[in-house]
């Protein structure tokens, strides 16, 4: 008889969503006019919050069309589901770490300085062939879907909602890195006359993360391009950000220009910073403390509620054996 076991972190029936309730909110978002009809229907489905100034968070700015809406919204791939409601989307595009546009978290209005168009990705390092190509067409090229995922801050805090996307997988592929890479850095923008952040030389920018090929290639590991059925916006990341859910928030580098293959394990951005508190490999894990706060609990953006925190976030069926052999290695920071 055949039977299908439930991952770790999937709802029970009983609790979750109906699906009818589900599919009707993306129906409101497939036919025209998604954000009129949401406007007036609150609670209907997914609503991208502008944090004040009037204009949505998840719009484009006017003299820029948005990168492949017609992408939108994608398939649900059912495999990846929740153990948790989605957070608010207003809290999710509002409440956001972009150190590129401040250390604070409302920075959604200042990072529509963002210039989308041109941005071009890099693909380069041990690979057979370095390419350089905008990123509407990379994004073109891959597979496009919708996942619902966690997120765990570093900062104790979490949130869970549906990305849109492309598997990692599937850019490592199209890379085609030789057999010597051991790892996949990836990097974000620079350029200070947009970002005032990165005017702050004390911080080595532009913002560096890496993966492991073996996490690079990982089923969970993503390359998110929309939120909430939408473009991503630009305080989420856009045009192109990693989500690695089984990792602290801050492993899940935003506005990607480069994907570089290396044998090489780098130095990422807050190694660099503060590399007592801030290790390469960042897995979540409930009984490693931050050196200062615990890292226990985890409070659900949008309530005072606080629940235990999970090993891997709750994602330890799919990635416990990636660091199988490395006991010695400060996996969970």
């Amino acid at each position: 008889m055949l039977t299908r076991s439930r991952k770790g972190w999937a709802l029970p029936e009983s609790a979750a969503t109906p699906k009818s309730v589900w599919l009707s909110r993306r129906r409101l978002l497939a036919a025209g006019g998604a954000g009129a009809m949401l406007a007036a229907a609150p609670g209907a489905g997914y609503l991208l919050g502008g944090g004040g100034g009037g204009q949505p968070a998840g719009m484009a700015m006017a003299d820029e069309a948005p990168i492949a809406p017609e992408l939108y919204p994608a398939p649900l791939n059912e495999a990846y589901e929740l153990d948790r409601e989605l957070t608010d989307p207003e809290l999710a595009t509002t409440y956001n770490n972009f150190y590129e546009f401040g250390s604070q978290k409302n920075i959604s209005m200042a990072a529509q300085a963002l210039r989308l168009r041109p941005w071009t990705v890099t693909i380069d390092g041990m690979v057979e062939e370095e390419i350089t190509l905008d990123a509407e067409e990379l994004i073109r090229r891959m597979p496009i879907e919708e996942r619902l995922y966690r997120l765990r801050c570093v900062e104790a805090w979490a949130m869970a909602v549906p990305w849109t996307g492309f598997a990692l997988k599937e850019l490592v592929d199209f890379a085609r890195p030789l057999s010597s890479a051991q790892y996949l850095v990836m990097t974000t923008f620079e350029d200070s006359s947009q970002a005032p952040g990165q005017r702050q030389f004390w911080y080595p920018w532009p913002y560096t993360e890496g993966l492991t090929m073996a996490e690079a290639t990982n089923e969970l590991a993503f390359i998110a391009t929309g939120i909430y059925g939408e473009p991503m916006p630009r305080q989420n990341g856009a045009p192109l950000r990693l989500a690695v859910p089984w990792k602290y928030g801050f492993k899940s580098v935003k506005s990607i220009v480069r994907f570089s293959f290396t044998d090489q394990r780098p130095t990422t951005f807050w190694e660099e910073i503060a590399g007592q508190e801030y290790g390469f490999w960042a897995n979540v894990n409930p009984e490693v403390p931050h050196p200062r706060w615990s890292q226990a609990t985890e409070r659900m953006l949008g309530t005072d509620e606080r629940v235990p925190t999970q090993l891997f976030n709750g994602y330890g069926e799919q990635v416990a054996h990636l660091y199988d052999g490395l006991e010695g290695e400060r996996l969970f920071m």
